[in-house]
């Protein structure tokens, strides 16, 4: 599974969802983060809620 940030170029290329989720999730949020600030990035990805679009300019 590969797995693409905002801009869709790729991050992080898995095999174990999980495994990401609780390992390597950490890195690559703190990355991505400060690349784009308006996107979500949950601390707990599995219980945060789908989102279709990203946070309006000025919040």
């Amino acid at each position: 599974l590969e797995l693409t940030s905002p801009a869709h170029r790729p991050i992080q290329t898995t095999r174990d969802l999980p495994g990401f989720w609780a390992g390597s999730w950490k890195d690559v949020r703190a990355d991505m983060r400060g690349r784009y600030p308006r996107h979500p990035w949950p601390e707990r990805p599995e219980d945060a809620l789908p989102t279709t679009r990203a946070k309006p300019r000025g919040t």
